[in-house]
């Protein structure tokens, strides 16, 4: 069961979030928050799987809060929704900790799915920002090469992982699904899977989208 925490200022949006999330076996509304301030606090205490967050509140805004969430270390997990698709927004969402970014004309089966996917540690990006944000975020990254022009040495937050984890990594940083990386790779899905884990684990990167900002943030991939 996957338990969510509703927090948005519109009481009429809150309502139809628990109406849409109630509508699933799979899922309990634990509470809903309506500005940054009381979704933090409620997270500390219910401690649900999601939080379901608004950016723009009166008082403290979602990204703010998202960043107070994840900073403090527990397994709950933020997807932003927004009416607003813009990139500023998503940006720094997922710089603050944000697990995923949707806005809210996405279709209902999104949603879902999204929080879903959130849950079980995977990211969410709406389509329409995806590459938007790669190409934003790559314009913020050091230069991988020293001032002669040699590559710098690897990452230190990379040593403890294997050749095959870094393989992994470079094409998880390329937005490659984990269908897409065993059928390239000829390997099972539930062996990606388990790679992908170890390489969360190892990295200290809370989720797939943290993974890619990693594998830019280090050199696997670069801008094209």
């Amino acid at each position: 069961m996957t338990t969510v925490l509703i927090t948005d200022d519109q009481p009429l949006q809150r309502f139809g979030f628990r109406m849409l999330l109630e509508s699933q076996d799979d899922m309990t509304v634990l509470g809903e928050a309506s500005n940054g301030s009381e979704a933090i606090r409620m997270t500390a205490e219910l401690h649900p799987d999601v939080v379901l967050m608004d950016v723009r509140m009166p008082g403290l805004d979602g990204i703010e809060a998202t960043r107070r969430i994840t900073a403090a270390g527990d397994r709950t997990r933020v997807l932003i929704l927004t009416t607003f698709d813009l990139d500023e927004y998503a940006y720094a969402g997922l710089r603050a900790g944000a697990s995923g970014f949707l806005v809210k004309d996405a279709q209902p089966e999104e949603l879902l799915s999204g929080i879903r996917a959130v849950a079980t540690g995977d990211a969410v990006v709406a389509p329409s920002l995806t590459r938007r944000l790669l190409d934003a975020y790559v314009h913020h990254l050091p230069a991988r090469t020293t001032p002669d022009g040699t590559t710098m040495p690897l990452d230190a937050r990379l040593t403890a992982l294997t050749d095959r984890e870094l393989e992994i990594l470079t094409v998880v940083g390329k937005g490659w699904t984990n269908t897409e990386i065993a059928g390239r790779l000829h390997l099972a899905e539930s062996t990606v899977k388990t790679h992908v884990g170890r390489i969360l684990a190892k990295t200290g990167s809370r989720d797939r989208i943290q993974a890619v900002i990693l594998a830019y943030d280090t050199g696997l991939v670069q801008p094209s």
